[in-house]
C-alpha cells in the first residue's frame, strides 16, 4: 500500500513516517507540504498535490484544516480513500467531508488513539451513572497548538451530551460568572512546553470527584492510529469511517 503523507514535515507527518517502517504492508511514497523546499525527507515531498507524481494508495492528513479542500479534491481525482486527522475543522467543511464520502471511503477522527476512544466510551458511561454529578475537561498541549479547545475535548463532550443531552458548554471562565449550572461542561485549554496530549475529565460529586484520564507519552500513539486506519480502509466501500468502527476490527 502506497502511502501520502500530507503535512509530511510537521509533527506527526515525520511520526507517521518513523512508525510506518514497522508496518511491512505499507510504503511512504510522497508526501505534501508547504514547506516542501525545506525537506530533509528521503522520500519525495511536494509543495502542492498537483505536482505529485507517485501512485497513491492512501492518504494520511497531519497538516491543517484550511488545507482540506485539496486533500479531498486529490482523494477525489485520484479514487483513494483518505485518513482525516486534522483538527478545527468547521460546520462548513464537516459537511464537506460528509459529502465528498459518498463516493471516497474517509476516516475521521479528531484523536487517531485507541486509549482515548476507550475514555470516550468511558465517560458516557459515568455520564449515565452519574447525572447529578458536576463535570468539567482539562486538556493540556503543546505550545505550538493553533487551535483551542482540542478537538479530543469536543469528542469527550460531545460524548458525554449524548446521555446529558440538555447540556451546553462553557469555554474558560472569568470574572464574576455566577452560580454554576448543572447543565454546563465546562471545557479548559492549557499550553505549554511540549506537552503531546493530556485529557482529565472530573465528575465532581457532592462528597467525590471521579477523573477519568488520558496522558500521550509519544506522537507514535496517533501515527499507529492512523497508519492502522489506512489499513482498515482497504478495501472500504465509499463512506465515512471512524474509530469505534476500527476498534471494532482489531
Amino acid at each position: 500500500m502506497k502511502l501520502l503523507i500530507s503535512g509530511a514535515l510537521g509533527r506527526m507527518g515525520r511520526a507517521v513516517y518513523q512508525s510506518a517502517a514497522a508496518y511491512k504492508e505499507i510504503e511512504v511514497a510522497a508526501g505534501v507540504d508547504i514547506n516542501a523546499a525545506a525537506s530533509d525527507l528521503p522520500y519525495p515531498v511536494y509543495a502542492d498535490f498537483s505536482a505529485v507524481k507517485e501512485n497513491i494508495d492512501v492518504i494520511i492528513d497531519f497538516s491543517a484544516a484550511a488545507n482540506l479542500e485539496n486533500v479531498l479534491a486529490f482523494s477525489a481525482a485520484q479514487n483513494v480513500p483518505a485518513v482525516l486527522c486534522t483538527t478545527g475543522y468547521s460546520e462548513e467543511q464537516n459537511a464537506e467531508i460528509a459529502k465528498a464520502a459518498k463516493k471516497t471511503a474517509l476516516f475521521k477522527s479528531a484523536n487517531m488513539s485507541v486509549g482515548v476512544n476507550l475514555l470516550i466510551d468511558l465517560c458516557r458511561k459515568a455520564a449515565k451513572t452519574l447525572p447529578q454529578f458536576d463535570i468539567e475537561i482539562i486538556e493540556k498541549h503543546h505550545n505550538q497548538k493553533i487551535d483551542a479547545p482540542s478537538g479530543t475535548a469536543l469528542m469527550l463532550a460531545d460524548a458525554i451530551r449524548e446521555v446529558k443531552t440538555d447540556a451546553f458548554y462553557v469555554y474558560g471562565r472569568e470574572g464574576k460568572t455566577g452560580k454554576r449550572d448543572k447543565k454546563e461542561i465546562g471545557i479548559h485549554a492549557v499550553r505549554g512546553g511540549n506537552i503531546v496530549g493530556e485529557h482529565d475529565v472530573l465528575f465532581c460529586g457532592a462528597n467525590e470527584t471521579i477523573t477519568l484520564s488520558h496522558a500521550a507519552a509519544s506522537r507514535s500513539v496517533f501515527a499507529d492510529g492512523a497508519l492502522n486506519a489506512a489499513l482498515f480502509l482497504k478495501g472500504k466501500p465509499a463512506g465515512l469511517y471512524n474509530m469505534e468502527q476500527l476498534i471494532r476490527e482489531l
